[in-house]
Formats: structure tokens, C-alpha cells, sequence
């Protein structure tokens, strides 16, 4: 299993105000199935690589079908095959260690 970051920045669009583009990738990603968390910057999930690169291909183009002229879509991919991953282990990972330290 791998986790991805998704985020899309619609450009040319009517208003500086993104929250309309966001709530429709939501849509999308929600209809997906995948396990998800809407962050502030973007929108984790995780599933299988080909799931997630089609899940952010159909939010890249949904804010096409809303009117964006021009689409900014980041992507970044953390795909482990030694061990399991999910954004469970990584978040519990990180606050383990910080718990030992402070």
C-alpha cells in the first residue's frame, strides 16, 4: 500500500476563493473508496499506486469540467514494499519518537 498527497490549484478562474475546487475533489475522492484525510494543503490517501494516480487524475480534470483554465496538480507518492504503510503508521511513527524525546 502507498500514500499520496494530492493537491490541485485552479488558475484562471473568476475568484481568488479555491474552496469550491476543493469541495469538488472531495467529491471525488470520497466516491473513490479510498481511505483519505483533508488537510489544510492538500488531501492524503492511500491505496494501491494505480488507484491513487487515478483518483488524482480525476481530480486534475474535475476542476477542468468546473471552468479552470489551467490546472496545478502536485502529487507526491510515498510507496514502501518492505514493510507495511499507511498514514496511520506514519503519523504514529513520528509521534512515538516524539513522545521519547520530550
Amino acid at each position: 500500500m502507498a500514500v499520496c498527497e494530492i493537491s490541485v490549484v485552479p488558475v484562471g478562474t473568476a475568484s481568488a476563493s479555491v474552496s469550491e475546487f476543493v469541495v469538488e475533489a472531495q467529491h471525488v475522492i470520497r466516491k473513490s473508496g479510498l481511505k483519505f484525510q483533508l488537510g489544510p494543503m492538500g488531501t492524503s490517501c492511500e491505496g494501491d499506486v494505480e488507484d491513487l494516480l487515478r483518483v488524482a487524475k480525476e481530480v486534475h480534470e474535475a476542476c477542468f469540467k468546473m471552468g479552470a483554465k489551467r490546472v496545478l496538480t502536485s502529487i507526491k507518492i510515498d510507496d514502501r514494499r518492505d514493510k507495511h504503510l499507511s498514514m496511520d503508521s506514519k503519523l504514529s511513527s513520528v509521534e512515538k519518537k516524539l513522545g521519547s524525546s520530550g
